[in-house]
């Protein structure tokens, strides 16, 4: 996989690909993207919002643009996916094509447990969900989500991992 300049880590909301994406490109000396930020950035609203006034359509579609930018881009870069991004469209056969795409995988048990109420709060889907409702829930979408998450190159069981556990597979991967 050397010569690799793109990599796009995807998995479920709260699997901690953005905090995985941080710590892998400064490793490497690369920029790193969230997509969830950028679009924040670039609509001068939060992700709550953008779904609450102008829907997911909208949302999914400036995902899109975001990573079609990245492919784009010259720099090597890595990108931390919304969790839905993968299942929209074909983002997962153009990330595929442009670069390495990492699903970090982990249960909704294990993600329940990672997400601070402030984490529960700014993801539109998991408001107002007592713990039970909320493992259900991610569990029944990460079911649903799950073919397009298993078509990435790399396939990162992250529960008993740490992250520099996860972040050296990453790299051994990149050196193959």
């Amino acid at each position: 996989m050397s010569g690799v300049q793109k990599i796009f880590l995807v998995g479920y909301m709260g699997c901690g690909k953005s905090t995985l994406a941080k710590r892998l490109a400064r490793r490497l000396g690369w920029r790193m993207v969230d997509t969830d930020h950028e679009i924040e950035v670039l609509e001068g609203a939060s992700v709550a919002d953008i779904f609450h006034y102008e829907g997911e359509e909208h949302f999914r579609g400036m995902e899109r643009r975001v990573i079609e930018r990245e492919m784009a881009g010259e720099e090597p870069v890595v990108v931390s996916t919304g969790g839905g991004l993968p299942a929209w469209q074909d983002n997962m056969v153009q990330m595929n094509r442009a670069g390495l795409t990492v699903y970090i995988r982990r249960s909704a048990e294990q993600i329940a447990s990672r997400l601070s109420p402030y984490g529960r709060q700014k993801r539109p889907k998991l408001r107002g969900l007592n713990d039970e409702e909320l493992v259900a829930f991610m569990a029944e979408n990460m079911k649903e989500r799950a073919p397009w998450y298993e078509q990435a190159r790399l396939i990162l069981d992250a529960g008993q991992c740490s992250d520099e556990e996860l972040v050296r597979q990453i790299l051994h991967e990149l050196n193959q």
